[in-house]
């Protein structure tokens, strides 16, 4: 099985991606639309020259590869997608048969985290509306999904994780809960930028503190965020403490 992860950056998607790729029966791919998301927009990012350099800008062959088995055999491929690599009249059809996860989590948080790495992003930075739209497509023609917060992880990992894994029907596995702190050998080549904490990680950090106050200059991007993050909330899966 093919599991396709979306979610916007800053949003513990790769703590996620470490656990599924700490299963010995999931493989894993981080970001696979990334290179040929700047090689389309032109838009500067760090570490932009390195990562067209080191990935595919073939949409195409992307999505063909996506669809497929993993090439060494693993029974399962976990994709780790950002809702912003997908552009306006891309098709979804290569993840028709795909399980679908919608990684949520609250855009103050999200804001807060990556302002750190990149000033000033605007809303299709963080990918809440990308989101939300891929969400919709995917609901509607009746493909397996599940949305789970980042927070309710989190606050309670094993908990989570054998709700999320239940709605995609995986058996669950207890190996998901801990990885070797470094980093994983699927890193894309912007982990040196990027990844700092998850690679002094050995599991799930716990339960977040409190909302994060709104930077003023940010107010706008969280603002228009918002309502996204919150029609998408009313469909988590419930995980009890």
């Amino acid at each position: 099985m093919n599991i396709a992860c979306w979610s916007g950056p800053r949003n513990l998607s790769t703590a996620l991606m470490y656990a599924f790729g700490a299963r010995p029966d999931c493989a894993v791919w981080d970001e696979p639309f990334y290179a040929t998301y700047l090689d389309r927009t032109g838009i500067d990012h760090p570490m932009r020259d390195e990562i067209i350099a080191a990935g595919l800008t073939d949409w195409a062959e992307v999505a063909r590869r996506c669809a497929a088995p993993d090439p060494e055999g693993a029974a399962h491929l976990y994709l780790k997608l950002m809702t912003h690599h997908v552009l306006d009249g891309d098709s979804l059809d290569w993840a028709a048969k795909a399980a679908h996860v919608f990684l949520i989590r609250h855009p103050a948080r999200v804001l807060a985290s990556y302002a750190v790495k990149r000033e000033n992003p605007d809303l299709a930075d963080i990918g809440f509306a990308q989101q939300s739209a891929i969400f919709q497509t995917v609901r509607a023609r009746g493909w397996r999904y599940a949305v789970i917060d980042s927070n309710d992880i989190r606050r309670a990992p094993e908990s989570a994780l054998r709700a999320l894994c239940d709605a995609i029907n995986l058996p669950f596995d207890p190996t998901m809960l801990s990885w070797p702190a470094g980093g994983h050998a699927g890193d894309g080549v912007w982990a040196a930028h990027w990844y700092d904490a998850v690679h002094r990680s050995t599991g799930f950090a716990g339960a977040e503190g409190p909302m994060p106050a709104v930077d003023p200059a940010l107010s706008a991007v969280h603002d228009a965020a918002l309502p996204h993050y919150q029609q998408m909330r009313a469909e988590t899966l419930r995980i009890p403490a």
